[in-house]
């Protein structure tokens, strides 16, 4: 089938569709599971009617976990299922969920990657999913954010991309990561903010736009790495709660000492899937309960302090860090992302790939870790072979 992306006024629509899968039916209650699937982000929000969205996968190595907690959780098709950003560790496990329990829907930044495994990954969404489209503004309205409805007052409001409207940044530490989606799931007077792996530069970005970012629990950005969570994007978010998704003795020293010493700054309680296990969160509107898989029955419960359907205080203005457009004048044309050489033409002129014995990650054949290392190596022929079994390092972005 065709991956013809749906306009975003259609996605304001789907909650009055039919057929959503009742993963609790008659529940009065929103719940996130924030799963433990190692070195990557997977979570899924329950609404309140039963309405289901899946925000990313996890890294491949936890793809069984993934589809066993699923099915646990989910009766019938996901409603929604949301790529942050094309990376193996957020897009890992998606393909095989998609065949496992199916989706309805599929959302990610439209944001370019060379990667196999994402193209391997859209080629399964065009075979298994009904609806594919990106988080566009309203066309009519383009200082609008993109909502999407989901029961009971219960709604998920998409605060970045923004493309057209806002080009994609570019230029920043990892251009990937800092076109995340990221999104705040309203419902009462609580909140959940997702950022993936948004980067300084998402946040500084944001920073300049009129929106209510208070949020009851913080899902960390880029599993507690040091570059994001700023400490003026925290004290706009103000968590009372914040979930870091991470891998025990990961290669990254996630979650480093920086970003512990912001969240604690602002008080917020920290969870950890590497210490925690799976995070539940359950919000009845007012107050949300945080529970932890290997904390016993202990619960956090923190009271909720958003304003009602606050997330917009005023027009959303154009302007980014790398470009800008005046008020008044037509957006400009964005240059497209994509790269059309093949991986192996990619390979061939970049250089070589090698990976660290007992490692996740592989590496470009300059980069300092590996003069630091003396581990037996493995070396790729191309970056597309590397990344079906390693996925990209971060200190060299191959």
């Amino acid at each position: 089938m065709s991956l013809a992306r749906l306009p975003a006024l259609l996605v304001l629509l789907l909650a009055t569709l039919p057929g959503w899968a009742l993963a609790q039916s008659g529940s009065q209650s929103l719940t996130v599971h924030f799963f433990d699937v190692g070195q990557g982000d997977a979570a899924l929000v329950i609404s309140p009617t039963g309405k289901t969205v899946l925000i990313d996968g996890g890294p491949p190595e936890s793809r069984a976990h993934l589809e066993r907690r699923l099915r646990d959780l989910v009766q019938g098709p996901l409603d929604l299922v949301i790529l942050t950003h094309p990376h193996l560790d957020h897009l890992g496990g998606i393909s095989n969920a998609l065949r496992t329990v199916g989706a309805r829907r599929f959302m990610d930044p439209g944001f370019d990657h060379p990667s196999e495994a994402y193209r391997d990954l859209l080629n399964v969404v065009g075979d298994e999913v009904g609806q594919v489209m990106k988080p566009l503004p309203d066309p009519n309205d383009p200082s609008s954010l993109l909502t999407i409805g989901l029961g009971d007052g219960a709604a998920l409001t998409v605060l970045w991309p923004r493309v057209p409207e806002d080009p994609f940044l570019k230029g920043t530490r990892s251009d990937p990561n800092s076109n995340s989606i990221v999104a705040k799931l309203t419902y009462g007077k609580t909140a959940f903010l997702f950022t993936g792996d948004a980067e300084p530069d998402t946040e500084a970005t944001l920073l300049r736009k009129n929106i209510d970012f208070t949020s009851t629990v913080l899902k960390v950005a880029h599993h507690g790495g040091r570059h994001s969570s700023t400490a003026a994007f925290l004290a706009a978010v103000k968590p009372q709660a914040a979930v870091i998704s991470v891998g025990a003795k990961n290669d990254y020293g996630h979650p480093t000492a920086q970003v512990l010493e912001r969240l604690r700054a602002q008080k917020a309680q920290v969870f950890r899937t590497d210490l925690d296990g799976e995070v539940v969160a359950t919000s009845d509107g007012n107050v949300v309960s945080v529970r932890a898989e290997r904390r016993g029955s202990n619960s956090l419960l923190v009271a909720g302090e958003v304003t009602s359907d606050a997330v917009a205080r005023g027009p959303i203005t154009r302007g980014t860090r790398k470009a800008s457009t005046p008020r008044g004048r037509s957006a400009p044309s964005v240059s497209s992302d994509t790269d059309t050489r093949a991986p192996t033409q990619r390979g061939a002129s970049e250089g070589r790939y090698i990976s660290l014995k007992g490692s996740k990650v592989f590496h470009k054949a300059s980069c300092k870790t590996l003069k630091r290392s003396k581990s037996e190596r493995t070396e790729y022929a191309s970056r597309g072979e590397a990344m079906r079994e390693r996925r990209p390092a971060e200190d060299c972005h191959p």
